[in-house]
């Protein structure tokens, strides 16, 4: 899970442009979301539906402060926005292309 997190925080320059906190911890839990979808979870028993949204809460909580720290004071708002938008991983990763 960590190589989402690092590819995801699009380490660049700060802006005056900056996202805010929310915008980041929206970001966050849609890369959560989308690295669980790549992975082939969202079927199955309600238990198992549970267990799936424990374990993106304990990543969430693991992840928010570092995540958020970085995104707010080093990323563009920009590329929040558009991976925010994004439906993949493969479309968050484009968003770091942008210039």
């Amino acid at each position: 899970m960590n190589r989402w997190i690092i590819a995801a925080v699009f380490l660049g320059v700060g802006c005056k442009n900056a996202p805010s906190e929310d915008s980041c911890k929206q970001l966050l839990d849609h890369l959560i979301d989308l690295e669980f979808k790549k992975a082939g979870a969202g079927s199955g028993t309600d238990q198992m539906k549970a267990d799936l949204a424990k374990q993106k809460a304990a990543i969430a909580e693991a992840k928010a402060a570092e995540f958020i720290d970085v995104c707010v004071n080093k990323t563009a708002k920009q590329r929040i926005e558009c991976a925010n938008a994004a439906n993949d991983l493969e479309a968050v990763a484009k968003c770091d292309e942008q210039k």
